[in-house]
């Protein structure tokens, strides 16, 4: 072959990678900027220490979850169950802690439960091929009456105050419940990175049927995923719990949402196949940022939905043209509204 037409086997140059780096996170750099600036200018306050503490503790169970919902939606499904599955954690955890004066007891029973509805989750859908948003609806409501038949309909307090350092102490100057969301993050990063599960969820959420052909055990996988979105969902009920210092059966209402906004903000894709672990915590604060800015502006509850509703659709249009499909949708729209 002439060495002049052969194609060059030379990795790119580093400011060309790098430059292609900032262009697959363009949606991202793009929402962040713009957000950075217009929280500059709109809540002088927003940037002081105290309100970045309290915005980190904020979104410190939405981070949680997202840590796995990343891994749901990179296979190709979604968990609308962990809503009640928080919920539902905390309160048996109220509920054993006060029966058995045993915190290790509490904390065991209200993350197991979590993780059990998870596997349900996971066979339903991959083993009895339940579409995922009927599954978890179903157990949505089963489980959020679970939590209500527990209770009795009403807040379970804990007694035993040993219980609330999970929720309220301090690791140094970092709020334990903040301290574990960054543990997480770090835990299921590695999980995504440096081993064969990242890779794998990626390829099922590409195309599950030749990931099935390349040999990878697609149920199995669905299931474990599941499983640990659930456990991840129990361990934040529990740790809302003892923030509260009781178990809610009606706290977390909209957490699957918010979650998943969370997630499709940072960059993964609804339809499978892509994620990253560092687009998740972006999304993760970049929605605990909107949301604390316009508390702190008293902005009243309705045009709060708005506005996420808002970002969040700017956020997937920003994606769809980073993807290079922002060609197919302006030729959608076209159609849709034919000029001349």
């Amino acid at each position: 072959m002439d060495r002049s037409t052969a194609p060059s086997t030379l990795p790119a140059p580093l400011g060309t990678r790098v430059l292609g780096l900032l262009w697959q996170n363009a949606a991202l750099l793009v929402v962040i900027l713009a957000l950075l600036v217009g929280l500059k200018l709109w809540v002088p306050a927003f940037f002081t220490v105290r309100n970045m503490e309290a915005l980190a503790l904020s979104v410190s169970t939405v981070g949680m979850v997202a840590c796995t919902m990343l891994f749901c939606l990179a296979s190709g499904d979604f968990d609308l169950s962990i809503e009640s599955v928080v919920a539902a954690s905390g309160v048996l955890a109220a509920v054993l802690i006060n029966a058995t004066d045993s915190v290790p007891m509490g904390i065991a029973g209200g993350v197991l439960a979590g993780g059990i509805v998870g596997l349900v989750n996971g066979v339903l859908i991959a083993k009895l091929r339940i579409n995922a948003l009927i599954a978890t609806l179903a157990t949505m409501q089963i489980v959020r009456g679970l939590g209500f038949i527990i209770s009795k309909g009403e807040a379970v307090a804990i007694y035993n105050d040993r219980f609330f350092p999970l929720g309220t102490g301090t690791i140094g100057p970092i709020p334990n419940p903040v301290f574990i969301t960054l543990l997480c993050f770090l835990f299921f990063g590695i999980l995504l990175v440096r081993t064969t599960l990242g890779p794998n969820t990626l390829a099922i959420g590409g195309n599950a049927e030749a990931a099935r052909l390349a040999g990878i055990p697609v149920d199995r996988l669905k299931i474990l995923i599941f499983t640990m979105q659930g456990l991840m969902a129990g361990l934040a009920g529990v740790v809302l719990a003892a923030r509260m210092t009781s178990g809610q059966p009606n706290c977390s209402v909209g957490l699957s949402l918010d979650v998943i906004s969370a997630c499709v903000l940072g960059g993964v894709s609804l339809s499978g196949g892509v994620g990253t672990i560092h687009g998740v915590i972006i999304g993760v604060l970049v929605m605990g940022a909107v949301q604390n800015a316009m508390n702190l502006r008293n902005v009243e509850t309705f045009y709060q939905y708005v506005a996420r509703g808002l970002i969040l659709l700017a956020a997937v249009l920003f994606d769809q043209i980073r993807r290079g499909q922002g060609a197919g949708l302006w030729r959608q729209v076209r159609r849709w509204f034919p000029v001349g």
